[in-house]
């Protein structure tokens, strides 16, 4: 018997479903009559172009094919270049200019500084460092990583925080004696680090660029501003109280195999020691990396500083680790451009229902359904459309496209406007379905611990307690702290 006739290749029929459900549901939007127009509560009609019909077709393509991995997703990220040029929904030079958007660039600086930290050995040092800390119980360690990550999110984007807590979270998961295999700890860490990043990140206007622009759709439509200390003052306790439930959440869900590693404090105090003194390198390191962080902070203080782009002031660090020969050819490499091009293809896609009016169109009609419903009911609708939208186009998108419409049908329902901007800020910080709904996502995926499908239904129940908790801040959180919800 042949070889060949011994191992027959075995055909992967789950695979082959949802490529062709992708492929079905693209060609069932594509090929439909015209679909009605989405009516605001001003009697404004907003057609749906073809274009539009389209990009939702896509759309359904690209979220079946991300959510069951039937290719690699970034694999499928080109693919959302190549069929809106191929299918003409948007010209080929825009649907692919986005590939190289200042934001994708501006993830790649964040891994390559995650790199670095991993090469010159600082992850090493902290790691170690934290774990003699944080003892040997795995709740604590969760916790101890959970509270970092959060915390870093105050003060830096939160796609910088992933990339710098990645290789920090690899090494502590090293010693947990299970090699590279997934285990539900690997999961709870990874998983974890990336659901908190986003729960910290809402907390001041440091964490991500979504904020400010909320808030100047707040200013431009009320003609009143909320401050940098206000925003704080509202989200600290959202976003903290999430932290902790997510640490409950991941005891619960994914309760690691062991409740204690045995010797670990010992062992993290021995191997700090071998590391010896502070090297060259990690000074050079840290001081390119600090200096980075510093400026893109004060940048939201210091009006000249404000025009810099933020991903050329952080490519500024990848381009001198290669000056000063931190890194080399080899670690550019070993990019992992799978993650690159995941984003490059959710850019690209969010643009594309942007610049088609196909975002819109959803907007209202959504928003449309809850014209004359209850308050209550209508600010957790927005909060839950923002939450939804978030993890297929890109935050600030979200943001634009529900804030203002919200904002116009609040006044008719006696809602004031800060809840609508505030419930808004809370979910489209947190997209916990899909990888694609925010960087840590993407990141904490590069560890091999679960699929794209493990992290959907992980984010199903996190998300419904996300929507549990922002109408806790709604009814009886920020009333507490002094906020106006509705309208005298």
């Amino acid at each position: 018997m042949s070889a060949a006739q011994a191992t027959p290749s075995k055909i992967d029929f789950r695979r082959l479903f949802f490529l062709f459900l992708g492929l079905f549901l693209f060609t069932v939007v594509y090929y439909s009559p015209p679909w009605p127009d989405a009516v605001d509560p001003m009697g404004k009609a907003f057609v749906l172009s073809p274009q539009g019909k389209a990009a939702l077709a896509l759309f359904l393509l690209a979220g079946t094919w991300w959510v069951f991995e039937v290719l690699p997703i970034g694999v499928t990220g080109l693919t959302i270049g190549v069929v809106q040029a191929l299918f003409f929904i948007r010209p080929a030079q825009d649907a692919f200019k986005d590939f190289m958007d200042p934001s994708v660039l501006f993830i790649f600086g964040s891994l390559i500084i995650g790199a670095v930290f991993t090469k010159v050995g600082i992850t090493k040092r902290l790691a170690y460092k934290m774990l003699i800390i944080v003892g040997e119980r795995t709740s604590m360690i969760y916790l101890g990583c959970f509270v970092v990550t959060a915390l870093l999110t105050h003060v830096m984007a939160h796609t910088a925080v992933a990339a710098t807590m990645y290789p920090l979270l690899l090494s502590i998961y090293a010693l947990y004696g299970e090699g590279d295999r997934p285990t539900k700890f690997g999961k709870g860490l990874f998983i974890g680090m990336a659901f908190v990043a986003g729960a910290g990140s809402i907390v001041t206007l440091l964490g991500a660029a979504r904020g400010i622009v909320a808030l100047g759709f707040y200013e431009e439509i009320t003609g009143k501003s909320i401050s940098f200390f206000e925003l704080t003052f509202y989200m600290f306790p959202i976003g903290w109280l999430m932290v902790f439930l997510l640490w409950g959440f991941f005891m619960v869900f994914l309760k690691p195999e062991k409740a204690v590693i045995p010797g670990l404090r010992d062992k993290a105090r021995q191997l700090s020691a071998d590391m010896g003194p502070i090297t060259r390198n990690e000074i050079l390191a840290s001081v390119i990396i600090f200096g980075v962080i510093l400026f893109l902070s004060l940048q939201s203080f210091i009006p000249a500083l404000a025009p810099f782009n933020k991903a050329a002031v952080l490519l500024v660090s990848t381009i001198l680790f290669f000056i000063l020969r931190i890194l080399d050819i080899k670690d550019l490499e070993d990019v992992p451009w799978n993650i690159i091009l995941l984003f490059a293809g959710a850019m690209s896609m969010g643009f594309c229902l942007w610049q088609t009016g196909a975002a819109e169109w959803l907007a209202i009609n959504w928003l449309g359904f809850f014209t004359e419903a209850h308050w209550f009911v209508f600010v957790m609708a927005i909060a839950f459309f923002v939450m939804l939208m978030t993890n297929f186009i890109m935050n600030v998108a979200a943001i634009a496209i529900s804030i203002p419409v919200s904002l116009v049908v609040a006044p008719y329902l006696g809602v004031a406007p800060e809840v609508i901007v505030f419930a808004c800020l809370v979910t489209a910080g947190m997209p916990f379905l899909l990888l694609v709904g925010a960087a840590p996502n993407a990141i904490a995926y590069n560890s091999k611990q679960f699929t794209s499908g493990e992290f959907f239904a992980y984010g199903i129940p996190a998300s419904i307690m996300l929507m549990g908790l922002v109408g806790l801040a709604v009814l009886l959180i920020w009333p507490l702290l002094g906020m106006p919800i509705l309208l005298d």
